[in-house]
Parts: C-alpha cells; structure tokens; sequence
C-alpha cells in the first residue's frame, strides 16, 4: 500500500501535537515552581537588596535587627525617596506582610510626617509600582484631617499621591492608629486589580484600593521610604497564590 506524501506530515503533526502541549504545559510548571509560594526575609542582612536612591544598612532598633533604608537624595524641594527591591520576587496576587517603624529625620521639615512603606508589583528597574505606605505621625495627631491621611495608597510614576487626592479625595487614603517610630505590622492583600491593607494585626482593612493602576499584573516587591524618614524594616513574609 502505498502512502500519499503529503498525508505522512500530516499524521506526525497529528500525533505530535499532543506531546507538544503536554511539553508546554510542564515548562509552563516549571517556570511557576521557581517562585516560592511562601517566602521569607527576616531583613538581618542587606545582602541581594538592590537599594535605588539610598542606601541600606543592618541595625539594631528597638531591640530586634532591621534594614535601615536612608535616601541619598535630601532636597527639600524634590519628591524623593528609596526604594529596596527584595531579591528573587515576582509577586501577583498574594499577601504580604512587613513590619516597619518610622519617623521624620532630624533637621526634616517641620510638615514632614515619616513616610515609609511596600511596594509590590515593581517594574521597569524600579521605574513603576504600586506603593502602599503610612505617615507615621498622622495616626496620632490632634487634627482629624490629618489622621484621614494616616495610610496612603499610590501608583509611581503616573498616579502620585498628590494626584490621586486632586482628583479623588479620600479614595486613597484613609485613618488607623499609628505610632510614630514604634513597630507596625503591614498586611497587604493583592487579587487582581485589588489590594487591601490591615494594620497591627486588624481584621479589617484600613484602606481598600478597588482599582490598581497598573492593573492585574505582575513584578518585585521593594522597601519604600521618604527622603526625610528615618525607616526601619523588620520580617517581611510573602504568599503567592
């Protein structure tokens, strides 16, 4: 019997082409194995951080070890801050949780108001990312304007604060009790376009973002702090879904 030349071709793709899915799918596994669903950073050492616009330094604070992450920027003038991307990160969804204390610098400006925080889903170097901080001194002011401020929600580079509370007051930002300089537990809840943060341990969210700006993406996960601030970062732990 003999067999047209054009059917033998066919066959094989035929027959290949479940081997070739079932090959795509394993290195499609493999490529999600490589990040760990839970990982840790007890932050007892600088090493593997990769500290824009600073440097970062291990110290002893309130008894415990941390990364103190110092700006090199100090222009009163200039929207400036650090940024200490943890190594080996590639967060979507998940949760993370930090510890960190803070408080303004001495010689700050007398409005500053310690602005330290995480960012997740950092891009582009550290050129974009989502950023979730608090203002250490606002939880405990006696102006009530100024605790609404306590926690605030941003997108760097093209959603700042400043903008977001321009256009939409009081959708980003919101109160919590705060301690300035004191440790405070950060948990971040991220699924898709969402994020939630609980503060010190809350059941409930202080703040809900119902629409991140770099939408349902994905990329490192960073300390972030102000110029001004003097920040300390403590145990951070990250679950990916």
């Amino acid at each position: 019997m003999s067999i047209n030349r054009l059917q033998l071709p066919r066959n094989l793709l035929r027959c290949s082409l479940p081997l070739l899915l079932l090959i795509s799918a394993v290195c499609l596994l493999g490529q999600q194995a490589k990040q760990p669903a839970l990982a840790s950073f007890p932050l007892d050492s600088v090493k593997g951080l990769e500290v824009l616009n600073g440097k970062a330094e291990v110290v002893t604070y309130q008894g415990r070890q941390a990364v103190r992450l110092v700006a090199t920027h100090t222009d009163p003038e200039a929207d400036d801050s650090a940024l200490a991307i943890l190594p080996g990160t590639d967060f979507r969804d998940g949760t993370i949780e930090a510890e960190v204390a803070g408080s303004p610098r001495p010689g700050a400006p007398k409005g500053d108001r310690g602005f330290l925080g995480v960012a997740f889903r950092v891009q582009k170097g550290g050129g974009r990312f989502e950023n979730i901080y608090i203002r250490a001194t606002n939880g405990r002011a006696e102006d009530q304007i100024r605790r609404n401020h306590a926690v605030q929600y941003e997108s760097v580079p093209d959603f700042p604060w400043f903008r977001l509370r321009k256009e939409s007051p009081g959708v980003y930002e919101s109160y919590t009790d705060l301690e300035a300089g004191a440790w405070t537990k950060m948990k971040i809840v991220v699924s898709g376009t969402k994020a939630r943060l609980c503060v010190n341990g809350a059941d409930q969210p202080c703040l809900i973002v119902n629409d991140l700006k770099l939408g349902d993406s994905r990329g490192a996960i960073g300390l972030w702090a102000y110029w001004s601030t003097d920040a300390y970062f403590s145990k951070v732990t990250i679950h990916n879904n």
